[in-house]
């Protein structure tokens, strides 16, 4: 459910009963004394907020000293008699439990408390609320079942459980007592177990708003009674909007979709279900404006679809979502006769989109998304010109390969908000895009061929990526967004070159700024510390120089900071510890930092991949990183970075940037993206630090990735390194370790990557199955280790190998023939399993889409790892050879 939504109704429905209200902060209206608040309420409010934790302060007006609670926030009295009547405090950021003293508030009639961190159960004592006419316990922290009481609300309009929490509701018919509701909203709650709910739902006689969105309704046996369903041959339904997305349902809930559809209704949202197509009926509901009929099933010819929505449903649509399906064939120009057609949802299909229409009557359409399909030949599709009302545009990853026709950008002087021409082979310079977009507009122009100085750019830019083109000149361009409104610049693996410039003040929105992978060079501006909401600084493999300004300190929303592969220099500041608290990836990599590694890094619980590697460090390792909480404990940081971006006045895209970082994997150099939240890693490589391996080290349970390697270490490998039961790469490579192998290390299974070469080891290696998997290599430059996998043989071992030889030659011959014969049986069982077990697989991806799109997202999430994995076992086994 769209939060802009409910809090448009919310704000609709206070100004419609402003005339009985006290302004907050109000004594009179017209020269006619307010009522003060009662104390009894007072009171009521006071035990209500003293368990909650209100980290924003939200509450602080809500004081005893402050008789009058009509003055309080959130709170709305009656003119004339006092009484509390509203109480809002929606996205309070309030936490605890819901506490039994509203019950002395016996006059409230709306109670809005969405958005928060409200934990325990659902109250059952809001039940006995009943002059309630509006509750929205929405986006919230309960648990447990819906109270049934909650059917005493019987003047209850409006009911918004959305996101409420981990609940479930064990009998839906208190929900039928409720006669005067008009918005019902419960999405994210279990209605498995809730046999015949189709008919609790056409009992409600006024209800307009319906949103059972991931409620688990496909799990239902029986959702409606056979007798009901048999006695309504048409559907006299009140509902205008209609939302039953992720509900895993498959084309058979059509028969009881269909009393829940009439004439009334104006919105279907079928989105994220198993649905195979759409039944004929759908296309005779002569209000409908919006279907939404995005990522199911549907491996249908297209010009079918479009024919089951030919009745007068294809006079009054306005808004089709179709993308993430299986629809196959063309656009064909049919879908261009819609005649009010405005927003079409058409991406990640099979469908192929001509490279010319003979168009007359689409000058409606205002948002047109074809991201994946397939334009017939690279050209650019000049009929796009033709969208006159054009607002949104994607064409990303459709084949183009050509240059933008010159007239394209001087269609929509003002107008258009989102362009997105990613991922294709436009080449050619940019005109002045000065006047080209609307307010608050979003550019993504990444991964093609552009190339050339960029000129002028809308000073009102939301969102701009340039990245992974041609592009080449200074970057001053971004001076002209001076707005305030952008969130997101990515300019990065280029060509640009200069410094960048001091003007970064206009950026106080900016949360991701990637300039990596460029020719730009000179000290960070001081501007830089202006960017309070940043949360990702990506300025890798650059010619960046100096020391970090100190404004830096400021932005301590940072999550993630790679300045990797630069030149700056001076010691790692302290304040990287102590005002950066945030940081998850901190790389410093390959840069010209000298001093100590400063004790403040300890203090970053969140932080899972520290980088200092070369670099002209020295002092010793602190003992302290084994406060890195976030290493030592199981889980992950999440770095993905949100924000949203405007679509139209009242719509909001939600939109995710996932972090990447390059960092040294097992001997390569990797850019790691979809799994970076799983590496946890400390690379110290390349400088010259002294001393010993703290044995705190060990302590970092979590650690997947260790590199110590190129310093001036000594003493002994810690005994008890074996307990990192986690790690997968260990490199201690080139340093003064003396002493043997702790035989602990034979405890790590997981290890795949080992070097100790090039140390002062002594003594033999311990015996396990990873420890001798590793070339010979990996331990050489030891000249007193032994043992396999080297052929340096250790005291003893010729003659327990002589005495092993004389037992083999002893046995030989006796069981030949029978072990010939059980290899033999073992490799035909073999391949008969994999051949069996092959086609059981396979047979199952063809033959089940949805468990195919499944299989194909988890390998898509999963490949850099997978990818990782293989490029060391190969190199592992070449060297090994």
């Amino acid at each position: 459910m769209n939060p802009c939504v409910f809090i448009m109704f919310s704000i609709l429905l206070l100004t419609t009963t402003t005339s009985q209200l006290v302004p907050v902060g109000g004594d009179d209206i017209g020269g006619v004394d307010m009522k003060k608040c009662l104390d009894k309420e007072r009171d009521a409010l006071l035990l209500f907020k003293a368990p909650l934790q209100d980290p924003d302060g939200r509450l602080s007006s809500w004081t005893a000293e402050e008789h009058d609670c009509c003055k309080w926030s959130g709170i709305t009295c009656n003119n004339q008699t006092g009484h509390v009547t509203e109480l809002d405090m929606g996205f309070y950021g309030l936490g605890g439990e819901i506490s039994h003293s509203l019950l002395n508030l016996t006059y409230l009639n709306h109670l809005h408390l969405s958005g928060n961190s409200f934990n325990g159960t659902i109250p059952t004592f809001i039940g006995s609320m009943t002059e309630l006419r509006y509750l929205d316990l929405s986006f919230n922290s309960l648990y447990g079942t819906i109270p049934p009481e909650f059917g005493n609300l019987t003047n209850l309009q409006d009911l918004d459980l959305d996101s409420v929490g981990r609940c479930r509701v064990e009998n839906i018919e208190w929900l039928s007592h409720l006669s005067h509701l008009e918005w019902l909203r419960m999405d994210g709650i279990s209605l498995a177990k809730q046999n015949h709910w189709v008919d609790v739902i056409l009992s409600l006689p006024k209800l307009t708003h319906l949103s059972l969105g991931g409620c688990e309704l496909s799990q239902v046996v029986y959702p409606y009674s056979s007798s009901f369903l048999n006695s309504s041959s048409s559907s006299s339904s009140s509902i205008e909007f209609l939302h039953l997305g992720n509900n895993s349902l498959t084309s058979s809930m059509y028969r009881w979709l269909f009393p829940l559809t009439s004439n009334n209704l104006r919105t279907l949202d079928l989105l994220g279900n198993r649905l195979d197509g759409i039944p004929r009926y759908l296309g005779n509901l002569c209000s409908l404006e919006s279907l939404d009929f995005s990522y199911n099933s549907a491996a249908v010819k297209f010009p079918d679809f479009l024919n089951n929505l030919s009745g007068c449903t294809s006079l009054s649509l306005q808004k089709l979502g179709l993308s993430g399906n299986q629809l196959n064939g063309s656009i064909s120009e049919k879908l261009w006769e819609l005649p009010r057609l405005q927003t079409l949802y058409l991406s990640s299909n099979n469908l192929t989109v001509p490279s010319t229409y003979h168009l007359s009557n689409i000058s409606y359409v205002e948002y047109l998304y074809l991201r994946s399909c397939k334009l017939l030949g690279p050209r650019f599709p000049k009929w796009i010109q033709t969208l006159k009302n054009l607002i949104d545009l994607d064409l990303s990853n459709t084949g183009i390969s050509d240059t933008i026709p010159l007239g394209f950008w001087d269609m929509w002087p003002s107008q258009l908000k989102y362009l997105d021409l990613s991922s294709n082979n436009i080449s050619g310079k940019l005109p002045d895009l000065l006047s080209n977009f609307a307010h608050g507009s979003t550019i993504d122009l990444s991964s093609n061929s552009f190339c050339g100085p960029i000129p002028n750019v809308p000073s009102t830019l939301f969102s701009l990526n340039l990245s992974r083109n041609k592009f080449s000149g200074g970057i001053s361009f971004i001076c002209q967004i001076v707005d305030g409104l952008l969130e997101f610049l990515d300019l990065s693996h280029n060509s640009f070159i200069g410094q960048l410039p001091d003007c970064l003040w206009h950026f106080n929105q900016l949360k991701v700024l990637n300039l990596g992978h460029n020719n730009l060079f000179g000290s960070l501006p001081p501007s830089i510390g202006s960017l309070i909401q940043l949360k990702v600084l990506y300025l890798y493999k650059n010619n960046f120089s100096g020391e970090l300004p100190f404004s830096l300190k400021n932005c301590t929303s940072l999550i993630s900071l790679n300045l990797g592969a630069n030149k700056f220099s001076g010691n790692v500041p302290v304040w990287i510890g102590e005002n950066l608290s945030k940081l998850y990836v901190l790389i410093l990599r390959s840069n010209k930092f000298f001093g100590t590694i400063p004790l403040q890094l300890c203090q970053l619980p969140n932080l899972q991949v520290l980088d200092l590697s070369m670099n002209n460090l020295h002092g010793t390792i602190p003992s302290c990183l084994s406060n890195l909480t976030n290493m030592v404990q199981q889980g992950g940081f999440s770095q993905d970075v949100e924000y949203f971006r405007n679509v139209t006045d009242n719509l909001f895209a939600f939109e995710i940037y996932a972090d990447h970082a390059t960092i040294e994997w097992q001997g390569h150099e990797c850019e790691i993206s979809s799994t970076l939240k799983l590496v946890k890693s400390i690379d110290l490589s390349s400088n010259k630090l002294t001393g010993q391996i703290p044995y705190q080290i060990t302590n970092l349970h979590d650690l997947v990735s260790l590199s110590l390697s190129n310093n001036n270490l000594f003493g002994e490998i810690p005994q008890k390194i074996g307990k990192m039961e986690k790690l997968l790469t260990l490199d201690l490579s080139r340093n003064n370790f003396s002493g043997g192998i702790p035989p602990d290390m034979s405890q790590m299974s997981l290890l795949n990557y080992l070097d100790l070469s090039y140390n002062n080891l002594s003594g033999r290696i311990p015996s396990s199955t990873q420890l001798q998997s590793f070339p010979p290599s990996r331990y050489s430059g030891n000249a007193r280790l032994c043992g396999p996998p080297l052929t340096k043989k250790c005291p003893g071992d010729e003659e327990s190998e002589a005495t092993s030889v004389i037992g083999k030659s002893e046995g030989d011959g006796e069981d030949t023939d029978d072990e010939l014969e059980l290899w033999g049986w073992f490799y035909i069982g073999g391949g008969m399993g994999f051949a069996t077990g092959f086609w059981i697989a396979c047979g199952a991806l063809l033959l089940n889409r949805q468990g195919r799109r499944a299989f194909f997202q988890f390998y898509d999430s999963f490949k850099d790892w997978v990818y990782v994995k293989v490029v060391v076992f190969v190199s592992s086994f070449q060297k090994s050879r």
